[in-house]
């Protein structure tokens, strides 16, 4: 799916205050959203699920300690990020797998070590979630992600990334759970929602923006169903593939994308024509 994201709810309303001016980095700091974008997305989705498994199993810090010690490795990543001027799929994409993984550590930790209810959590990040995007919108005038070119717009996409992907993790559990569907029907049902935003974005005309974050939220319980059919025991309904192996196929997937991305740059958004999607 390819998405413009700065439809009407990216336009200032006529008596809003105008944003503060500051300065601009040239290029925005995000990719295209086009069919690579959302093929790695879910397989950092996958990993996230299947390598915050893995560390919890073997890494023998137990959840917090795991937690702790991924949350170091993303802050890294993430000043490389900002400190870049511009989209680079090679930094860029190393922070949406560390906080495919974060998220997902976030929310086994409250439902593992705080017993808190999977209903409770994704009520909570979907409230969490919202929060964010109306601070972002009040503060930006814009949702669009072809304007992601400020420190400020930057700062808000990361913490919306965060809770989609804490949220798609609380909700992928609590459906899981409620309907026992399995981790080859769960993959299918979520890939059918996002179909159907698809439907309504492309045929009923969706709002752009909202179609894409929606999107967002649901490739992460569609990647994490793929990661577990593929890595659980095959009594338990999986291939039987393990964590190792599934992690390490789908990491190598991901860095063979993100080697042509970064030579074949399809999806850098040049300044004019993101100045021409959020205008």
């Amino acid at each position: 799916m390819t998405y413009e994201t700065s439809e009407p709810l990216a336009t200032p309303m006529a008596d809003a205050p105008a944003p503060r001016a500051r300065h601009r980095p040239r290029w925005n700091k995000v990719p295209e959203v086009t069919v690579y974008f959302w093929i790695i997305k879910v397989l950092c989705t996958t990993v996230g699920e299947t390598a915050a498994d893995l560390l919890n199993e073997k890494a023998g810090l137990g959840l917090t300690g795991v937690s702790a010690l991924m949350s170091a490795v993303l802050a890294v990543v993430l000043v490389a990020q900002f400190r870049t001027s511009g989209y680079r799929a090679a930094v860029y994409w190393p922070a949406v797998a560390l906080i495919s993984v974060v998220g997902t550590l976030i929310s086994d930790n409250l439902t593992d070590n705080m017993g808190v209810p999977l209903e409770t959590s994704t009520t909570v990040f979907a409230i969490v979630l919202a929060l964010v995007f109306v601070a972002w919108y009040r503060r930006e005038r814009t949702l669009s992600i072809h304007s992601v070119d400020t420190t400020g717009r930057e700062s808000f996409y990361w913490l919306a990334v965060l809770f989609t992907f804490a949220l798609g993790t609380a909700a992928g559990d609590l459906v899981s759970e409620r309907m026992n569907l399995g981790y080859w029907l769960s993959a299918v049902l979520f890939a059918l929602a996002i179909a159907a935003v698809a439907v309504a974005r492309f045929a009923l005309g969706l709002d752009a923006v909202w179609s894409f974050w929606i999107a967002y939220v649901l490739t992460r319980p569609l990647g994490a169903s793929v990661g577990d059919y593929l890595a659980q025991p095959t009594g338990d309904g999986g291939l039987g593939l393990g964590t190792v192996v599934t992690s390490a196929l789908f990491l190598t997937v991901i860095v063979g994308l993100v080697v042509f991305l970064s030579v074949s740059r399809k999806d850098v958004i040049a300044p004019e024509r993101a100045g021409r999607r959020a205008s």
